[in-house]
């Protein structure tokens, strides 16, 4: 969309939002001299030709855009409607000192009550004869304030000898380009809240004028906890989630009964569904009914081992590029920051595979603390981010972020600290109902249904045992299990118990360890799989370590 056309269509929809008439004056003010400048307590609107305005006129609109790098606009409207006779009256009474100081001769132009104007640096102030360059000004009072000969720097001095000033009756604006990106300006999101606290809130509207296919629908601008809990759990299973035990209740409970602090984690066996429940939920909650549609408010971010501090996280200066590293986490921030009334996901995946209290430790200090900051760098002026937005020094952790982490737990992974489960509330997801799991994806994918009366006997026997002695397995390795079955019946066409052999041996055996305490599994194990051969000597060689040895492991 060109320039010249999303100005018109801006017009268009501010005026369609206020109810204005053709009678309606406006002023449109886009161009590089006359639009939008922020000076000392306030705003300068623009310069608008206010020569011909007269009482014809139902209201005036201005309109006019402020511009931010790297390339966002903040387009708005100032609806003047009820105070329509002050601002004309304004109008005249400037135009009327103008004449009088210049059939006077006076050659600083100055009109007859000139002793009582001066400026904000205590200089005699000067009108003009014509109204066609009015500097309007918006100020932290609230009002409208108009001179039509040379500029005001600052608002922070008396101004009552230039009234009668002006309040406007509404505010809209419109972000350009419509998307929900790390890429929007921190400044431009603060310059829309800073007009609303000039004029109020209540009086300021953002209009939804352009759309784009990351345009955030409305379904993505409401909070989880305005949505019914079991419209979330109907979702959820539509999107092929499988949570018999109440995990998506809890987990909700858990994520919003405070309004200032969401954080939970989702502890268990791998491959139960943990990560899948935080997507699945998200997508939920911004109503989505697709894994395939993609979500802007959803950042997954897989911790890496070698973190030891938050900048994995929250990001660094690189002085080789001198430019902000902004990373998956920094940048769910932002977008949080940028979109206030949507709510944002962030799923830390495997979070104890490095030591959470050392990177967390930033963020969990501003989880704790309400309206809490995180200091990024101690530059006085925002840096460039890699992902083009300026980053300050700091930044609030906005009460829209929520933030899940998923832990296993099992030789490859760090204690999680005290320090960081009373942050949290902490699920336990180790349950699994194999027989109920098979049914629900037998229902969404009917093609597996002899897949699943082939597998489901034995990996119910198998899982049975182990589930036993802690060494259980989860939804991803059943679901693998089962498509593998169907596979090798499409393509090569292997005995049913041949391929049931060869997939304990390749996918759940493995996962066999323990010593002396564990001879009484293999033992069950080894007569549950009595005609499977390849089973049945993986599992002899594990009794034969744990003989020599006192101890035994799959994958030493």
């Amino acid at each position: 969309m060109s320039l010249v056309e999303r100005q018109q269509r801006f017009l268009e929809e501010a005026q369609k939002h206020f109810r204005a008439t053709r009678a309606t004056r406006t002023n449109k003010l886009f161009g590089v001299s006359n639009s939008a400048k922020v000076v000392e307590g306030g705003v300068q609107i623009g310069v608008p030709n206010l020569n011909s305005a007269s009482a014809d006129a139902e209201a005036f609109i201005i309109a006019t855009v402020m511009r931010f790098p790297p390339e966002d606009e903040v387009y708005f409207a100032v609806l003047i409607r009820k105070d329509k006779e002050k601002f004309l009256a304004r109008l005249d009474e400037m135009k009327r000192l103008g004449a009088v100081a210049r059939a006077g001769g006076d050659s600083d132009g100055l009109g007859d009550d000139s002793d009582n104007d001066a400026d904000e640096a205590g200089k005699p102030f000067k009108y003009s004869h014509r109204n066609n360059l009015v500097p309007v000004y918006l100020a932290a009072d609230g009002l409208i304030w108009m001179r039509n000969s040379g500029f005001w720097n600052s608002l922070d001095f008396d101004r009552s000898p230039f009234g009668p000033a002006v309040k406007p009756d509404e505010i809209v604006v419109a972000l350009y380009p419509p998307t929900a990106s790390a890429r929007r300006s921190l400044l431009a999101r603060e310059f829309i809240g800073w007009l609303g606290t000039l004029v109020g809130r209540e009086k300021t509207h953002e209009l939804p004028v352009w759309t784009d296919s990351a345009t955030l629908s409305p379904e993505m601008c409401r909070m989880p906890v305005t949505i019914p809990v079991e419209e979330i759990e109907a979702a959820v299973r539509a999107l092929g989630g499988y949570y018999p035990n109440g995990e998506v209740r809890r987990f909700h409970a858990a994520l919003n009964f405070l309004d200032h602090k969401h954080f939970v984690i989702l502890s268990g066996l791998s491959g139960t569904g943990k990560t899948q429940l935080a997507l699945k939920y998200a997508r939920a909650v911004h109503g989505l009914t697709s894994q395939a549609t993609a979500d802007p408010l959803i950042f997954e971010c897989p911790v890496r081992p070698e973190w030891t501090d938050p900048s994995g996280l929250t990001g660094y200066y690189d002085v080789l590029t001198n430019r902000y590293v902004v990373p998956t986490f920094l940048e769910a921030v932002l977008v949080a920051i940028a979109h206030g009334s949507s709510p944002v996901f962030v799923v830390l995946d495997e979070m104890n595979l490095a030591r959470v209290e050392y990177y967390l430790s930033d963020i969990l200090s501003a989880i704790e603390i309400r309206d809490g900051v995180l200091r990024l760098h101690s530059n006085s002026v925002p840096l460039e981010g890699t992902t083009g937005t300026s980053v300050r020094a700091e930044i609030p952790l906005p009460h829209n972020l929520f933030i899940i982490g998923t832990i296993n737990v099992d030789e490859t992974t760090n204690p999680v600290s005290d320090k960081v489960l009373d942050r949290a509330s902490v699920l336990e997801m180790s349950a699994v109902d194999i027989p109920g799991f098979l049914s629900s994806l037998e229902v969404r994918y009917p093609e597996l249904a002899a897949a699943r009366a082939v597998s489901e006997p034995k990996l119910t026997e198998v899982h049975g045992f182990m589930q036993q002695h802690g060494l259980g397995f989860g939804y991803r390795l059943i679901e693998e299990f089962v498509r593998y079955h169907a596979f090798d019946a499409q393509h090569l066409r292997n005995a049913p118990d041949e391929v049931t052999d060869q997939l304990l041996v390749q996918k759940v055996l493995v996962k066999l360890r323990g010593a002396e305490r564990q001879r009484s599994l293999l033992n069950s194990l080894a007569k549950a799989c009595e005609g499977l051969p390849r089973a049945q000597a993986f599992i002899r060689k594990l009794l034969g370590d744990l003989d020599d040895f006192g101890s035994f492991q799959a994958m030493r």
